[in-house]
């Protein structure tokens, strides 16, 4: 996993431009910290900073392909392509021969070999840019679903692109604005695919090839979820999921640095790590190592909740002992969670202000602990997209409400913990230009638009399937970005086994009576992992990512948004209803503004220490 970054010019010579390009690619050292490469050409140059896990010596970049004197190819890249053994296989058959063992070397002969087609053979999570000096054209190609970022800004006479904002506004042509849409993007809890929130520049959608030459700019889609016919009866579901886990799970765990397993002790991540630890011990290799986050005090005065029923710990460390995993808590605390530091640190990898409240700032603190023993880890993200696992996927009230169903169920707010709105003590001005219900019913209109049925999707079943691809496109994206920013600030590459698309357009298309076949969530999946689990956890109810209930953090934030609101040079004052605000913070009050006060803060700090302009 790396970052990546360039420009592309055809009106200058960039061979002269090494100063912006190492400014630029400075952007990205959190994201490779091993090395750092530039490439400039006359009308293109890349940047790359490399975080090595596989061909450690080899797989130096940016990298291109000579022949005869000339550069036929050039690559910036990010990700890991699981399948690039049999690609380079299939590559030397048709007479390709390669220098080294890295899967960037296997994408750009790929490319070569097959054009633009070469995107539908990839098995993988990549971000990349391709440059062909002979057609003086670029290619920005992104995974099927989104799981590596990457952005481009059109300019007069080219674009600049990057793996995250930051690397775009180190350009010094380029001001990072935002405006109406962008702040109802950043407030409303939705992930709008190809939207940067910053005006002028885009997000390369999932599943989507961005082409640039000297007649403009080009997007393609080369995957989509599509609606196919399921023919397969339960048990034969449940044995085809299972055979492509283990598949999934033993291609990812391919690197030439040491690996392990995010494990909360949830069906999706006890998962992982279980198949982890039977395919590492087939191997010859193990134990798997796994690592969970827990906060001070947390199991023993846990209060269960709608939305959290029971405590990580105890599970976690069920599955640990009957995978005899080699197993480590990192154990957090309120002073942790409200570092300046920490919280400065997540804001710089986000680009935005915090999403998830303590949430972002804990898993930030976990990745940068684990980061201390590995450089990979697999997660069990995105399974509850996949299979159903959210609780709304199974509340009526949420599935026939004509907006995204996690809206409809409250979430914005109580995943960062509380009970407040991320929009409560916000101006009503201000919601009121930015029309927050009008934008994100405008956003799941277009969403649904796109949804792909089969004639014999009827009732439940066929708004089951609109649940299921809202979930896949829009809301995963929104976990997919938290996750790669948090692990990619530290260093750390995260592989998401359950986003394989295989696995993902097999489930999709299973029918959801057969989801659920046992009257419960991710029936599939608790049934074709069953063997390797313990039944504590098997039959675990979901339990959402942790968020701390130690009171303090509350009382933290409150004080905390005092001292911005007594600050008048604070920017984000005209954003807030200072009357509410100052009656929220008044000494003695104990109205829960969690969310509000975390959205707060982390608008004041984003137009602070970003320069951030906002155009409203």
């Amino acid at each position: 996993m790396c970052g990546i970054t360039g420009w592309i010019s055809y009106d200058n010579d960039l061979t002269t431009e090494r100063a912006t390009l190492d400014a630029m690619t400075g952007t990205m050292a959190c994201r490779g910290p091993d090395a750092s490469g530039v490439w400039l050409g006359t009308h293109a140059a890349f940047g790359h900073r490399r975080l090595a896990v596989i061909d450690i010596e080899g797989g130096k970049q940016p990298m291109s392909v000579e022949h005869d004197g000339r550069t036929l190819l050039v690559t910036t890249y990010s990700g890991e392509v699981y399948n690039y053994r049999e690609l380079r296989a299939e590559l030397e058959s048709l007479g390709h021969t390669f220098r080294t063992r890295s899967d960037t070397e296997v994408v750009l002969h790929a490319y070569l070999q097959w054009g633009r087609d070469f995107a539908h053979r990839l098995n993988g999570m990549y971000a990349f840019a391709l440059w062909d000096p002979r057609t003086e054209e670029l290619l920005l190609v992104r995974d099927r679903m989104g799981i590596k970022p990457l952005y481009y800004q059109p300019t007069r006479d080219g674009v600049l692109f990057g793996s995250e904002p930051k690397a775009i506004h180190a350009h010094p042509q380029v001001r990072p604005v935002v405006d109406a849409e962008g702040l109802a993007e950043v407030i409303s809890f939705t992930k709008t695919p190809g939207h940067a929130v910053y005006k002028g520049m885009y997000e390369v959608r999932p599943g989507h090839l961005v082409r640039v030459g000297r007649g403009g700019v080009t997007v393609e889609r080369y995957w989509a979820l599509e609606a196919r016919e399921h023919t397969d009866d339960r048990d034969a579901t449940v044995a085809h999921v299972r055979d492509l886990l283990d598949d999934i799970v033993a291609r990812q765990l391919i690197a030439d640095v040491p690996l392990c397993t995010l494990l909360s002790g949830g069906l999706d991540s006890s998962t992982i790590t279980a198949l982890a630890a039977r395919a590492l011990a087939a191997q010859g290799s193990g134990p798997v190592r796994s690592f969970a986050v827990d906060f001070t005090g947390y199991t023993e005065n846990f209060t269960a909740d709608d939305l959290r029923g029971t405590p990580d710990g105890p599970y976690a460390h069920a599955l640990a002992e009957h995978v005899r995993a080699d197993h480590h808590d990192i154990v957090l605390d309120t002073a942790d969670l409200m570092d300046p530091g920490h919280r400065a640190a997540v804001l710089a990898a986000r680009d935005l202000p915090s999403g998830f409240g303590d949430g972002d700032t804990s898993l930030y603190l976990l990745f940068k602990a684990i980061r201390e023993h590995s450089t990979v880890a697999l997660s069990g993200e995105s399974a509850d997209e996949v299979f159903g696992g959210y609780r709304w996927f199974h509340d009526p009230a949420a599935v026939h409400a004509d907006t995204f169903p996690w809206i409809a169920a409250g979430l914005a707010g109580r995943f960062a913990g509380g009970s407040s709105t991320r929009e409560a003590l916000l101006d009503p001005g201000l919601l009121s230009k930015l029309d927050l219900p009008g934008y994100e019913d405008r956003r799941y209109r277009e969403a649904l638009e796109e949804v792909p049925y089969l004639d014999s999707d009827t009732g439940l079943q066929r708004r089951m399937r609109e649940i299921s691809y809202l979930h896949l496109t829009r809301f995963v994206q929104i976990l997919l970005d938290r996750k790669d920013r948090a692990s990619m600030a530290v260093g750390l590459e995260v592989r998401v086994p359950f986003c394989d698309h295989r696995l993902v357009e097999y489930v999709f298309n299973t029918p959801w009576a057969l989801k659920t076949f046992d009257g419960r969530e991710k029936s599939l999946l608790r049934a074709a992992a069953r063997d390797v689990l313990p039944d504590l956890v098997a039959d675990r109810v979901k339990s959402p990512y942790p968020s701390t209930q130690d009171p303090r953090y509350g009382e933290a934030l409150r004080t905390e948004l005092k001292e911005v609101l007594a600050d008048r040079e604070s920017p984000v004052l005209p954003l807030l209803n200072g009357e509410l605000a100052a009656r929220a913070t008044a000494d003695g009050a104990t109205d829960d503004i969690r969310a509000g006060a975390e959205l707060a803060l982390g608008m004041d700090a984003w137009l602070r220490e970003k320069g951030v302009s906002l155009e409203l």
